[in-house]
């Protein structure tokens, strides 16, 4: 990894990401459904239910739910019966997760305190890795692609949702200019937190694109990577297989 990493806009040393980073989400922990829906027009949801058709959770298998923090991919792939390991490195994120499951009554989750980069388990321990809306928060994103493929069963699958760059025409020019413009404003108003929101936005910005993301997932020793852009590539499911 290099000397310096990026926090939004800025180069940092890699240690004070993990920092800054960490202290980003405790901030927005406790509105970060409400922040969803009203910066994506309530589109995350509509994108994490196509997430999870696309990895097809089967009853019992062991599936590891990186950055779960809130638990929303975890409640949709419990009601399929898979047996969800929650990990986030922020215990904010998790607490306000494990507080929703116990308000719907959803239970049999395991929720656990992890970094992406150095995670606990035992190699070929899950049937399945996701992670939504969390990898660009990753200080060294190749480590915790490598993390992902060890710990993996031989035909376990990886499955990542996160923001990318559209290709539709005039529609990024649009799209940033709300980003940039809106979204910080949105976050002062409804979470009393413009800044949080405004690296939230810069990190898109900064996240490799389809074709450079899905090469660093085949470097990490998956195979058969492929990224399905929506939105003309707004957002894109990226995935890969460990054989």
């Amino acid at each position: 990894m290099s000397e310096t990493v990026s926090f939004g806009y800025r180069e940092v040393a890699p240690e004070e990401k993990t920092k800054l980073v960490g202290d980003v989400f405790s901030n927005v922990a406790r509105n970060y459904d409400i922040m969803n829906d009203a910066m994506s027009g309530g589109m995350h949801r509509l994108w994490k239910d196509q997430f999870v058709r696309r990895i097809k959770p089967r009853k019992d298998e062991a599936i590891l739910d990186m950055a779960g923090g809130t638990g929303d991919i975890a409640f949709r792939m419990a009601k399929h019966g898979a047996r969800v390991t929650v990990s986030d490195i922020n215990e904010d994120m998790l607490a306000v997760g494990m507080t929703r499951a116990q308000k719907r009554g959803i239970e049999g989750l395991v929720w656990q305190p992890q970094n992406a980069e150095q995670l606990i388990f035992g190699d070929r321990s899950f049937d399945a890795y996701t992670i939504a809306f969390g990898i660009r928060n990753v200080t060294d994103i190749p480590a915790a692609l490598r993390e992902a493929h060890r710990v993996l069963k031989y035909g376990g699958r990886f499955f990542c949702l996160e923001f990318s760059s559209t290709t539709w025409p005039g529609f990024g020019d649009v799209y940033d200019a709300y980003s940039h413009k809106l979204v910080p404003k949105l976050g002062k108003m409804i979470a009393g937190d413009a800044e949080s929101y405004r690296y939230l936005i810069e990190s898109i910005r900064r996240f490799p694109d389809m074709p450079k993301f899905k090469g660093m997932i085949e470097e990490a020793g998956f195979v058969q990577a492929k990224a399905e852009p929506i939105m003309g590539g707004l957002v894109a499911i990226h995935s890969g297989w460990k054989i």
